[in-house]
């Protein structure tokens, strides 16, 4: 057996692109965008767009450091050596956490999009089936998990492009009108671009940023990357313009064939456009596209807490054992003991199948809020603690510096706030707290700060 920093690099630059893009595009986008639209109206472009340079400005600032130092465990690695050992204790072990709250949602999503076609079959089976498949595509070698990631984003992308391409058409030239008007007159016409004004766009942006939860990943992926002071780069620099085009782009086009105040109304926008199209089956397809986007998710999870687990172990923040790696480089007892952490996923599934996803959801986005916010801190200490010979050699420097960190860290605390303000999201507030104080707890009792430091 390999031991402490023996990953392999198995990521080629496709994988890499690939997965940056399919962590962007979620289940959210095809099934959860009708709700934001409901919230904001057309001014939902305005949200998806705000969300997306905050995003964008994150990653460059992980970027920057990633580059200068591919590390496995990435941020919570920053983070310990930047801000301390509790900092990067805290965001490893709370990055764990977030993950694992997302793959029961996806698992659990899983079971949702599968009872559509088996509605005889138990919710929880489904949930159970997909956990295994991709536990076992995660104990194999890294490179089979980067070929899944690029096929089901893959699938993600061309349906998406497909979307875009026949609803311009539509919009173009008539095609699929059924007397149904149609145009980008629809964006104002019915009730204004913001009908619900500021505050139904604020309201938005929880869903929005739920929506990007995953895109920090790409910082993970730089201890097992080919060439990561090229392919990281490339990814980051791409978030930006992935967003425009497929959250953004898609968007526009559903909302200039369909009047805002109907979306949601008759099932998820992505199948009444594929309808309109004459594509008779279109719900089967999109149920087929939704269901890889939600084993991606879910692939990308187990993945994502077997590395950070393996990152803490390394840094004498976790049971040495998760240190191990099999002679494939797989960090294989920290993914094993996240799948059976999320065994637990199951067990909700089969116990409040109709709660589950609401629950774990909540406590996902908070944690993402509290990876952003690490990132963007560790990288100022970072660069602040360069020399001026230091900061010209950097590669991937972070633009506008500072201002860009303090205008993302005011936009998080706004997001939180809205959190708060609004009862559904109010207990995202309640679990995370108390689940960082727990974390604080444990870890001084078993003096874990010692271990890291020494």
């Amino acid at each position: 057996m390999q031991t402490n920093d023996s990953l392999q690099r198995g990521l080629q630059e496709r994988h890499i692109r690939l997965m940056a893009l399919g962590s962007a595009i979620g289940v959210g986008l095809f099934l959860g965008s009708a709700n934001a639209i409901r919230l904001a109206g057309p001014a939902i472009l305005l949200s998806y767009l705000l969300g997306g340079v905050a995003i964008f400005i994150i990653m460059r600032a992980l970027g920057e450091m990633a580059v200068q130092n591919p590390v496995a465990g990435s941020f919570s690695r920053y983070a310990q050596d930047y801000l301390g050992p509790l900092p990067g204790y805290l965001t490893g072990w709370n990055y764990w956490f977030m993950w694992l709250m997302t793959c029961i949602a996806e698992i659990t999503a899983v079971g949702v999009y599968m009872g559509v076609w088996f509605p005889d079959v138990p919710q929880w089976i489904w949930a159970l089936a997909a956990l295994v498949t991709m536990g076992a595509v995660n104990l194999a070698a890294v490179k089979a998990y980067g070929e899944f990631e690029f096929w089901f984003a893959m699938i993600k992308v061309v349906t998406i492009v497909l979307m875009i391409v026949g609803g311009g058409a539509m919009i173009v030239f008539g095609l699929g009108n059924q007397g149904v008007p149609t145009g980008i007159s629809n964006l104002w016409t019915h009730g204004g671009f913001m009908p619900n004004g500021a505050k139904g766009m604020l309201m938005a942006l929880q869903m929005v940023m739920f929506a990007y939860l995953g895109v920090e990943m790409i910082g993970l992926t730089a201890g097992e990357a080919d060439n990561p002071k090229k392919s990281i780069p490339d990814a980051i620099n791409s978030v930006f313009w992935r967003i425009l085009i497929f959250y953004v782009g898609a968007l526009f086009v559903i909302m200039s064939i369909y009047p805002w105040n109907e979306l949601g109304t008759h099932g998820s926008p992505f199948v009444m456009t594929f309808e309109r199209l004459g594509i008779k089956s279109a719900a089967g397809i999109i149920n087929f596209v939704v269901l890889t986007a939600a084993l991606s998710s879910c692939n990308g999870g187990i993945y994502s807490t077997g590395r950070m687990l393996f990152n803490l172990a390394q840094q004498g923040q976790a049971p040495r054992t998760f240190a191990v790696t099999s002679p494939s480089g797989i960090p294989n007892r920290a993914v094993l003991v996240s799948l059976v952490a999320l065994l637990f996923g199951v067990l909700l599934n089969y116990l409040v199948p109709a709660k589950v996803f609401v629950w774990v959801t909540s406590a996902a986005t908070f944690g993402a809020i509290w990876t952003w916010g690490i990132v963007l801190i560790t990288q100022m200490k970072y660069r602040r603690g360069l020399s001026e010979a230091q900061r010209s050699q950097l590669v991937f420097r972070m633009p506008f510096f500072p201002y860009a960190s303090y205008l993302a860290l005011a936009f998080l605390v706004l997001v939180v706030g809205l959190m708060g303000y609004f009862p559904d999201t109010r207990v995202a507030l309640i679990v995370g707290p108390l689940w960082l104080v727990l974390l604080t707890v444990l870890y001084y009792v078993f003096g874990l700060g010692r271990r890291a430091n020494a």
